[in-house]
């Protein structure tokens, strides 16, 4: 139903969800970046790689969702 409802006109609402979408966005990217870097090598390169890609994910995510 969310899907449903129209876009609000009051500013602060606006925000507000520009700033839970840009933390989703950010959010769901480490996550997605850290299981994409968990199937990646093994012991310290396996580490080294789920840093990587949560840091990765959460900047791409971030940009991707934060932009406006």
């Amino acid at each position: 139903m969310a899907g449903c409802q129209s876009p609000s006109s009051d500013p602060q609402v606006q925000a507000k969800e520009h700033e839970f979408g840009c933390m989703a966005g950010t959010v769901g990217g480490a996550i997605v970046g850290g299981l994409v870097g968990s199937t990646i090598g093994a012991g310290t390169g396996n580490v080294l790689a789920v840093g990587a890609g949560i840091g990765a994910g959460g900047y791409i995510g971030n940009r991707l969702t934060c932009s406006s």
